[in-house]
Parts: structure tokens; sequence; C-alpha cells
């Protein structure tokens, strides 16, 4: 057996040498809610690039390269795959064999709701079904409990009560250690806040879609109802799923989430919306970033937002969104709000 080939087994094999300066690199940690837990301004997120199909080792490298940068939050889901469950597996195998003595440096969460096995019991917001699939997610990444369980999606068939109830019995388990919500809005999310309040469960985040071209969040009072309550804002989609990027504007790359025409349509990129991301990369080039690194930084503007969750497909785009600035002119943000609104 060759060098090369000794050096990548063993590097497989071996557990992960973990950046000492880990929390001396800038990373801003933001309180959730009204509790004691503070977050990484970043989460990094399973819902791409961590399934069955996915490159193993891939997976690793950005998991070492998320933790090394300070990014403490790892946001994942019963269904994250393909197939339902395996992003959690391969997270906690990376956890089990790299980097098992750094659980407690870590906030993990995991989310119900969705479907994430073959019938009736399998989705919605139900005692039985959010209690099963906590249990199956925690098998999955081999841990005893979970930092932070969402329910993933408002049932409409199950009684806000029920699904409440059931997040007060996992957190008097000790199974998690707080809840949050997501896809919550309008007065569904007015009523789920205030009855897991008034039930003294421990509700810390409200995790919505908000990016500088998904901005409905401003609209329906979700932030300003979520902070009058002790509720912080986690944000997925920040970039848009790739579209606040500049890998598009010069086609579509392969590889890339829109070649697959999956959850990124390639019809959405019409002239028009490649000439407003063409305009926004300008404003970022003038502030000395890329336009992921804007993009996330204007949505870290935000004082009730607590972390924000990137997906990435490589260590690179890790560690090109670790440089962030949140502070904004007036100028530049009336120029964003300008170009967001065409």
């Amino acid at each position: 057996m060759d060098a090369d080939k000794l050096k990548e087994i063993f590097k497989r094999n071996h557990t992960h040498s973990v950046a000492w300066d880990r929390y001396r690199k800038g990373m801003e940690y933001r309180r959730a809610g009204d509790s004691g837990l503070a977050l990484s301004a970043l989460s990094l997120g399973f819902w791409h690039n961590f399934g069955s199909a996915d490159n193993y080792e891939n997976m690793r490298d950005m998991v070492f390269a998320a933790f090394d940068g300070g990014i403490t939050v790892y946001d994942l889901a019963n269904n994250y795959g393909p197939t339902d469950g395996a992003a959690e597996r391969n997270f906690g195998s990376i956890l089990k064999n790299d980097l098992s003595g750094y659980r407690d440096e870590m906030v993990i969460a995991t989310k119900a709701g969705f479907p994430a096995w073959r019938g009736p019991y399998g989705t919605g917001g139900g005692k039985k079904y959010l209690i099963a699939s906590l249990d199956r997610s925690l098998k999955n990444l081999g841990v005893d409990y979970v930092d932070v369980y969402y329910h993933h999606r408002p049932d409409p068939d199950t009684p806000l009560e029920e699904t409440c109830e059931a997040f007060r019995r996992i957190t008097d388990s000790g199974k998690a250690l707080y809840i949050g919500i997501s896809n919550y809005g309008g007065e569904r999310m007015r009523q789920m806040i205030v009855m897991l309040k008034e039930m003294k469960v421990p509700l810390i985040l409200n995790q919505v879609k908000y990016s500088i071209f998904e901005r409905g969040a401003e609209c329906d009072g979700t932030f300003e109802f979520s902070a009058e309550n002790g509720v912080s804002i986690a944000v997925y989609s920040p970039l848009a799923q790739g579209l606040l990027t500049d890998k598009y504007l010069k086609g579509i790359p392969e590889g890339s989430r829109m070649s697959k025409n999956s959850s990124l349509k390639q019809s959405v990129l019409t002239e028009e919306e490649i000439a407003k991301i063409s305009a926004l990369n300008e404003i970022a080039l003038s502030r000395g970033q890329t336009l992921a690194q804007m993009a996330l930084s204007w949505v870290l503007r935000r004082k009730e937002v607590a972390s924000v969750i990137i997906g990435a497909s490589s260590r690179e785009q890790i560690e090109d969104n670790l440089s962030l600035n949140a502070e904004f002119t007036e100028q530049e943000l009336a120029a964003i709000d300008e170009i967001s609104k065409k």
C-alpha cells in the first residue's frame, strides 16, 4: 500500500485536531431570547449536502471548518437527507468519531413536523409523533439530548394544546433543553408563542425564512411579537438558496443547487433577477465584501436575530461566510431596499 493511501486512511480514522484559537476568530455570540443560551451568529445547516448520496469526507471537512471557525450551532431535522434521517446519522458519525470530546461546546438542534416515515404517525404535530421523532433523532445523532427541538411547521389538524403539551413533556424529560418553532406566521404564531410561554415551556427561537429577497417577516409582525415575548429569531435561507451570491452571474455552475433544478428552479434566473443580483454585488464589492458576506451581514443587522443558518457545499464557502460586517450606512440600506423591492 503506497504512502498516499496510508495517509488517507489515517486521515479518515483520526480524530480531528480542533483549532485552539476557534473562539478568537471574531465570531459573535448572541443571546437566544430571554434564556441563558448564547448562539454563534452563524449556524451550520444540514438541509443539503449531508445526505446518504453525498461525499462523507466533504461533510467532515465542512463540520471541521465550521467548528474551527467558532460556529457552535448545528441545525438539523428528522427528514433531512436524502434519505430521511441521513443528515442526523452522518453528523452523529462525525461527532462520535472526530469530535466526541466537544459535545458540550455545541448547540445541536433538530426538528420534527414534516413527513419523516410512512403511515399516519410520521408527520404533523401530535404527541405520539413528536416524542417518537425525538427518540429517533437522539439515536441517529448518538446523543442523550438536543439543545433545541423545533416544531418544523404548523399542523392545522392537531390542537395547539397537544403540540405544546408534547413539548412540555419533552423538556421536562431532559431530552431537549429548549424549544423552537419554525415556519409559523400570523395568528397561529402568536397563539403558539403565548401558549408555550403560559405553560412555562422554554421557547427561545422562532425560525423564519428571511433575506434581502424574502422580507415577509418584516411585514407580519414576526420580529416585533417574538422579541416582545422573549423569543429570538433564527433565520434560514439568508442567501435565497444561493441566489444572493455571485455564483449565478455567469450562468448555472455544474453541481450547484440550481443545476439540480429541485428546491431552486432554473426558471427563477431571469434577466431581471440577474440584474438585481449584479446590482447587489456592486454594493457588496464597494463594502469590501462578497455578495454572500453582505447578504448574511444584512440579516444580522437586526438585533432580534440570534443566528443565521448557512448551507454550504465546501469548506471554502463556510470560510468565506465567516467574514462579516453588520454595520451599514443609511445610503447602503436604501440602495439595497430599492433593489429588493423591484
